[in-house]
């Protein structure tokens, strides 16, 4: 198996590229590819443009901790060109349908490379077992990562894919440039919230990145994985510090299970703000369609609560 997995000079897809010779563009038939989440997806489709034919393992509004792979998903990969994963155990299941799948084309690791930081807090397993138990895999949290994360992927695609590679580093050096502009944006969100009131509960433990790049402290009752249930002392630990310290933002994640946080607000007088997107976007009709839109919609949620 051919894996690549490098930092990157980035991407553009084929309507952007200026200029396309008759010998390229008849080399460019769209790649099947496979992302294993949606966030991935929308990354490719950032980066790969008309020359990649898109497949997503795990889609909107679906938990990549909890999901179980099923036959089509190794067809999809049997058949793929190239395929993209966050890594860090994130999709623990994901080596075994690789392998299973029988396929035989690139494999881009989208976090090779990047500094990760330690899981917070309960259970750090994905029930998957994996090499990178104290590695917070959420790293596409924090837009300065993601960029890193585009330029890993981008370059990836076009070592494998000369012919379009540098349609690939254009189309990514333009994404690029709006998740600094992204960041930035975000950044001014929180400048005029006090350091010492920026504190939020979530579902669980997926928004570590985002608190560090942005200066939040984020409680959860679960650990970076949504699998099995925290224990009753963890949702008594956490009832008690969002009464002791008054913390107002709590928020439920998309595809995850409300019951949990549901509870720690009945039981600590806490109102539930709405709803975050974590570790995947929303359909087209939601609030979150795409990773710019996900953070945006995340963003503005956390401050408008944080301010109140």
């Amino acid at each position: 198996m051919h894996r690549i997995a490098r930092r990157a000079v980035l991407a553009a897809p084929l309507l952007a590229a200026p200029f396309v010779s008759a010998r390229t563009a008849r080399a460019l038939d769209p790649r099947p590819t496979v992302a294993s989440f949606s966030i991935l997806g929308d990354f490719l489709r950032e980066i790969g443009g008309n020359f990649l034919t898109l497949e997503t393992i795990v889609g909107p509004e679906a938990d990549a901790h909890a999901f179980s792979p099923a036959p089509s998903d190794a067809q999809k990969l049997s058949r793929a060109r190239f395929v993209v994963l966050n890594g860090l155990g994130f999709e623990g299941w994901m080596p075994r349908l690789i392998r299973a799948s029988g396929f035989r084309g690139t494999e881009i690791v989208a976090s090779r490379g990047i500094a990760t930081i330690k899981a917070q807090g309960g259970s750090h397993g994905h029930g998957h077992g994996h090499a990178h138990d104290d590695a917070d895999p959420h790293v596409w949290q924090d837009p300065r990562r993601a960029q890193a994360m585009v330029r890993t992927i981008a370059e990836g695609l076009a070592v494998a894919d000369r012919e379009a590679a540098e349609a690939y580093r254009m189309a990514a050096a333009r994404y690029i440039a709006t998740l600094e502009a992204l960041d930035a944006w975000v950044e001014a969100q929180f400048a005029t919230i006090p350091r010492a009131r920026r504190r939020i509960v979530t579902s669980h433990d997926a928004f570590g990145y985002f608190g560090a790049r942005y200066g939040i402290d984020f409680l959860s009752p679960q650990g970076i994985s949504t699998r099995g249930e925290p224990s009753a002392q963890a949702i008594a630990r956490l009832v008690q510090q969002i009464r002791r310290e008054r913390i107002a933002a709590l928020f439920i994640e998309g595809g995850a299970n409300p019951r949990v946080l549901e509870q720690v607000a009945a039981e600590s007088g806490a109102r539930i703000g709405g709803k975050l997107y974590a570790d995947a976007l929303s359909r087209t009709d939601g609030p979150a369609p795409s990773y710019v839109e996900m953070i945006r919609h995340n963003t503005r949620m956390m401050a408008e609560a944080l301010a109140a």
